[in-house]
């Protein structure tokens, strides 16, 4: 697992900073993609980062962790430090039996050094209803699971992040930055 050539690493004070990640896959390459932000309502990020990806595992079915961990390791390479939180685009848990996820692997990974909220946009099978959150009058919900911190209080912030729709704008932006190069 290589960065790209473009990969730098960005000097942003991250210690009192939020991280939202996301990752586009193209055929045996990926875009690990991050935006920067200090607080919960910030409409805009502070920083943008992009980190290619020369060459990702095979999706398993049940085991995506596999695929996108390695991303999002070399994506947080690319920090000086490591954010306050990390926001991904998954599970940290999944179901009602709570199997580990992307984000329970992640938390892992970072030794527990850094809580981390998942936002996921469909839901996975047995997942609990208590992980349901809605934002701006949408009948879809969003699925978020933590570690790190109470689950509860994740599910607070996310409807406090910026944007009138379902998807916060900050998500939506990271989403849309994987996509671009």
């Amino acid at each position: 697992m290589k960065a790209g050539a473009n990969a730098k690493v960005h000097e942003t004070n991250t210690e009192k900073m939020i991280l939202a990640t996301d990752v586009d896959y193209r055929e045996d390459k990926a875009i690990a993609a991050g935006v920067l932000f200090q607080h919960w309502n910030d409409p805009a990020p502070s920083t943008e980062i992009i980190t290619p990806i020369a060459s990702v595992a095979e999706y398993e079915p049940g085991r995506f962790y596999k695929r996108e961990l390695p991303c999002l390791l070399e994506l947080l390479k690319q920090l000086a430090q490591l954010p306050e939180c990390i926001v991904i685009d998954g599970y940290v848990y999944l179901g009602n039996e709570r199997k580990a996820g992307l984000g329970k692997h992640l938390y892992e990974a970072l030794q527990g050094r850094v809580p981390i909220i998942g936002v996921a946009k469909t839901r996975f099978q047995d997942t609990p209803q208590e992980t349901e959150v809605y934002r701006g009058g949408s009948t879809r919900a969003l699925y978020v699971t933590a570690i790190g911190l109470d689950e509860a209080e994740a599910k607070a912030l996310v409807p406090q992040m910026h944007g009138q729709h379902r998807i916060p704008s900050l998500l939506k932006r990271v989403d849309q930055l994987s996509k671009t190069v």
